[in-house]
């Protein structure tokens, strides 16, 4: 008889996705484990596998079709089995994502005529933890498992190159082109230099916001430059190697992103789920609170020192120190002695959240950008903290978060200046108080103590619920995130 795969369900309030795309065709042959559909949810694609051998009968629901949990995606058996009438037979389902913590939201009590009495304040579930080496090792990305399907590739075979030793597709590429060499049981082999093309990997033709500062300044054609990063990546000292030989590689047009060559002049970009689900939630936004903006200037001079000193050490326990591991720690501190920040409005009163949950913007090129949650912020250490970032950030370019992990927040940060912004007012990500806006950092001539000098500068901006702050506890706030950087106490 043949197996119903129904939509599982994807977390808590998780009602229905939408499915994108189908990884199988009707006919196809499929693996138990290997996933058939990806379907999108609070903006998170998650690929449904299938629960059995065999071959995929029947496709229900097309791509772009919203689907409810429980309702049938398609149905998996052997070649010739008929599809029951009978639609009530009991779903097979993939496992769902673990639980996250969910956000603590009391009911508004019944209006009496005594004083009343506040809303209670339990604490939520435990948070799950932050992911580890441990916890990620032998583990396979959805891709490079699919990849090593059709390829007939053993993936408990494959050295993993990914954060905490997890096989990502460039290591099954590699493990197919070496012949099978770079196996668990035996010394890894190198990854060889796949092109861009044959790897499909979008950090291989990568631009950092440093490398196109100076691409631009220097008037570069970056088509021109030749790569010594990994996989033929464009570094920093490959510009500054093209600048010292008199630039030779020119600007010859202003070339796009990318990413963002889909868009072509005459036609219509069709809305993609996501874009859908941001235009919702950033109008819902605009219609629910009153923003405000506020703007302080912080000295990033200590957090420079600090990192340039344990970049290294950071880098021997395989966690990259980005700056943003930093905000997480300073706004952190900053929410602890201002709570009224890590709040939200209700029509009884201000809901303090028990816990510090920090959302972290991650952008997607066209795709636009996702917010997945720091749990417990104000408990990590930086290496810890770093990384939840490193961790999160990886897992959200790579369409594999789980959608609790993109729910629950208390406040957001958002780091716009990768990109070179200067200042940004984002837009309140609901039901929070305020989200802190991170604009680029750069060296700049400031007055101490009545001298010039040159220091490394951002602009921190915070856009908040003007129900719930007003001005003045902002600018406390700003002032002692400014503080968190400066002091150089991490």
């Amino acid at each position: 008889m043949p197996t119903k795969v129904a939509l599982p369900e994807m977390g808590e309030g998780v009602t229905d996705a939408t499915v994108t795309q189908w990884l199988k065709n009707e006919g196809d042959q499929v693996k138990k484990y290997e996933p058939l559909v990806e379907v999108n949810t609070d903006k998170v694609d998650t690929e449904i596998p299938s629960p059995v051998d065999g071959v995929v009968l029947k496709i229900v629901q097309p791509a772009d079709t919203v689907v409810a949990v429980d309702q049938v995606l398609c149905w998996v058996g052997e070649p010739g089995e008929e599809i029951p009438e009978d639609d009530g037979l009991p779903a097979v389902q993939a496992a769902p994502p673990e639980p996250a913590a969910q956000e603590y939201e009391p009911a508004a009590p019944e209006p009496v005529a005594a004083k009343p009495a506040p809303p209670p304040t339990p604490r939520p579930a435990a948070p799950p933890p932050v992911p580890t080496d441990a916890h990620l090792f032998g583990a396979v990305s959805p891709l490079a498992a699919r990849i090593a399907a059709d390829q007939g590739v053993d993936p408990a075979q494959i050295q993993g190159s990914g954060i905490g030793g997890m096989v990502t597709r460039r290591d099954v590429l590699a493990f197919i082109d070496s012949g099978g060499a770079n196996q668990r049981t035996g010394a890894p082999a190198s990854v060889p230099a796949l092109k861009a093309a044959e790897v499909a990997d979008p950090m291989a033709t990568f631009i950092s916001p440093v490398v196109a500062r100076l691409a631009v300044e220097h008037n570069i054609d970056l088509n021109k430059v030749t790569g010594t990063g990994k996989h033929g990546r464009i570094t920093k000292f490959d510009i500054e190697r093209v600048i010292e030989t008199g630039g030779a590689a020119k600007l010859d047009e202003i070339k796009p992103h990318p990413a963002y060559d889909v868009f072509k002049p005459g036609t219509v970009a069709k809305h993609t789920p996501v874009r859908r689900s941001i235009a919702k939630h950033m109008v819902e936004s605009k219609h629910t609170s009153p923003h405000v903006s506020a703007f302080f200037e912080a000295d990033m001079s200590a957090v420079f020192n600090h990192r340039k000193a344990q970049k290294n050490a950071f880098a021997r326990q395989g966690v990259n120190l980005t700056f943003t591991a930093y905000f997480v720690k300073a706004v952190a501190a900053a929410l602890q002695a201002y709570p009224v920040i890590n709040s939200s409005w209700s029509d009884y009163g201000i809901i303090i959240h028990p816990e510090i949950h920090m959302g972290m913007a991650v952008s997607l090129d066209a795709d636009g950008l996702i917010v997945p949650v720091i749990r417990n912020a104000d408990q990590l250490s930086l290496l810890e903290a770093a990384r939840a970032v490193n961790d999160l950030a990886a897992r959200a370019r790579n369409k594999q978060l789980n959608p609790d992990e993109v729910r629950g927040g208390t406040f957001t940060i958002t780091n716009h200046g990768i990109s070179g912004s200067l200042f940004a007012t984002p837009v309140i990500n609901q039901p929070q108080c305020a989200i802190l806006g991170i604009g680029t950092i750069q060296k700049r001539p400031v007055v101490v103590d009545d001298a010039i000098a040159v220091k490394p500068m951002a602009y921190l901006s915070l856009t908040f619920d003007h129900r719930i702050l007003d001005g003045v506890v902002a600018d406390y706030f700003l002032a002692a995130v400014r503080q968190g950087l400066e002091n150089g106490t991490f």
